[in-house]
């Protein structure tokens, strides 16, 4: 059974940095991948940014640049750091993965850019 797990969210004002990271069972990143989706009140999911199994990056337009995935092989874990986040940043970020063509999906973490 897949599980992720995601830590890091928060409160914190324009500029400022955040670093989400999300933990994994029952799959194993470094083969399948992963992904960082969000989800902002009154609009859709969509993708953040996202690693193969081979490494390649994929990142939305509106956050290359300031937006960093990463993934830690020996703890099976997947990061994204965010830097220079802006009030359009604030969403619920959900890690997410993709096995046997079943889509996968953490609780979500709230990330809420304010001054």
């Amino acid at each position: 059974q897949v599980q992720l797990v995601e830590s890091g969210g928060g409160l914190v004002q324009p500029g400022g940095s955040l670093r989400l990271s999300c933990a994994a069972s029952g799959t194993i990143f470094s083969i399948y991948g992963m992904a960082w989706y969000r989800q902002a009140p009154g609009k859709q999911r969509e993708l953040v940014a996202q690693i193969t199994g081979g490494g390649s990056r994929n990142y939305a337009d509106s956050v290359k640049g300031r937006f960093t995935i990463s993934r830690d092989n020996a703890k099976n874990t997947g990061d994204l750091q965010m830097n220079s986040l802006r009030p359009e940043d604030t969403a619920v970020y959900y890690c997410n993965t993709i096995r046997s063509g079943r889509w996968y999906w953490g609780q979500g973490t709230q990330v809420t850019v304010s001054s």
